[in-house]
């Protein structure tokens, strides 16, 4: 499949190698070669549906690719079939409790799962991270050097060989997911690390601090990239867009940064929330910034010109976390009134209260899917909803503590919780 033609002048050469699916969010991965170097090319299907025409849908691409020919053709149309026959599957919502695992000697901070699933990881108050085996619940090896409380934790996915520690000891460390070894020990904030990310590419990881700073950090070379400089307060929150060009920072002054990667410009000045900000996100096509505050609101942005768009109510608490599902077309909310609730992105309305909690909600996420939402709460509980309705489906029983962070795997068959008890539960 050539989508240049061969080698006509001022042409470059480019050859699809191969086509990779992308069930979450919905797409198809191009993986090529221009001009000897290997590239890869997403092409988000967002809006299909069970009904979509996929022939149509796949010549319409075809119009706006030269990758794909018409050689391709009848392989790309199997391909969008197959993302549409994920959407139309039934999911199974049984979860129960699998194991519950007495994972650190003092209580947890964060659990994260790599990609696929098959590991997650752990940080704790004892100064370590944790490396588990999800299906046996064995631990893998435990990650230790930090002289502080391990707080911010992340695997570099999609890839997943590489994990990322932030510490209270102001260092972030970077380690071997196979080994454990740990390959850079990242120095320059004068106060505790307590958020972190990766970009997409796994090029980058990014850390927040507590000194009102964020700090850019090359993986490769071991490097500080950048410092993030023009927050008045703390920084705890950090989110990079999907095509790595962008990330946003929250802070405790109230306002949320937009910040160019490639330059460390700040690019725009989120200003409307009266309190802290509590989480900042962007959606998958990088149109849109959610940002939620302790002022008992919700606002949308456009994340390309930083204008404000919309402002969302309701709770009568603080807002402690916010998510966009994977389409960018709903928001999650949770709060310390004890709620969820989910908003429709375009019209900005509320279409679904999750409420059943006795205690404050500190965590949000949406199934892979979208249909589900899970939440984890100071009532020692986690809860499943039907993001449609606002059903709540199971409640997530075996914690003895607050749990204050949980998370789905990439398939949306597993979910891990961490909890004030020392223990994380595989679900």
């Amino acid at each position: 499949c050539y989508g240049s033609g061969p080698d006509a002048p001022g042409r470059r050469r480019m050859r699809l190698r191969r086509l990779l699916l992308r069930y979450f969010s919905p797409g198809i991965i191009l993986e090529y070669v221009e001009d000897g170097e290997s590239k890869t090319k997403p092409i988000d299907l967002l809006d299909l549906r069970p009904d979509t025409d996929v022939t149509a849908l796949v010549e319409e691409i075809q119009k706006r690719e030269p990758l794909i020919t018409a050689s391709c053709m009848e392989h790309v149309i199997h391909l969008v079939r197959r993302l549409q026959q994920k959407l139309e599957e039934k999911e199974n919502h049984k979860f129960s409790l699998f194991k519950m695992l007495r994972t650190h000697i003092l209580p947890l901070t964060n659990v994260a799962f790599n990609k696929s699933g098959s590991r997650f990881i752990t940080g704790s108050y004892d100064r370590t991270c944790k490396l588990w085996d999800t299906a046996s619940g064995g631990e893998l090896r435990t990650l230790g050097g930090h002289k502080n409380v391990v707080y911010a934790i992340a695997f570099n996915n999609p890839y997943g060989d590489k994990i990322a520690t932030g510490s209270f000891d102001k260092t972030c460390k970077l380690w071997s997911t196979e080994t454990g070894k740990c390959y850079h020990t990242f120095r320059g904030h004068s106060a505790e690390i307590v958020c972190l990310s990766f970009n997409l590419q796994s090029t980058l990881v990014a850390t927040g601090s507590i000194d009102a700073t964020a700090k850019l950090w090359d993986i490769e070379k071991g490097e500080e990239v950048a410092t993030l400089r023009g927050h008045s307060a703390e920084i705890i929150a950090l989110s990079f867009n999907t095509v790595g060009d962008k990330i946003i920072t929250g802070s405790f002054d109230q306002t949320v940064v937009v910040w160019d990667v490639g330059t460390g410009r700040l690019l725009h000045t989120l200003t409307g929330h009266r309190e802290e900000i509590s989480s900042a996100q962007f959606n998958w096509d990088c149109s849109l910034i959610v940002t939620g505050s302790v002022d008992k609101t919700c606002m949308l942005w456009n994340a390309v010109t930083g204008t404000h768009l919309a402002t969302l109510t309701g709770h009568r608490d603080e807002i402690l976390d916010v998510c966009f599902d994977y389409t960018g077309q709903r928001v999650a909310t949770a709060s310390a009134d004890g709620s969820a609730r989910v908003y429709n992105a375009e019209t900005k309305e509320c279409i679904a209260k999750l409420e059943g909690h006795e205690g404050e909600i500190s965590k949000v996420c949406f199934h892979p899917k979208g249909n589900l939402i899970l939440t984890a709460s100071f009532d020692k509980t986690a809860r499943l909803w039907d993001a449609a309705t606002g059903q709540c489906l199971r409640i997530l029983e075996g914690h003895t503590e607050e749990i204050f962070s949980c998370a789905f795997n990439y398939r949306g068959d597993t979910i891990i919780t961490g909890g004030k008890d020392n223990s994380c539960c595989i679900w």
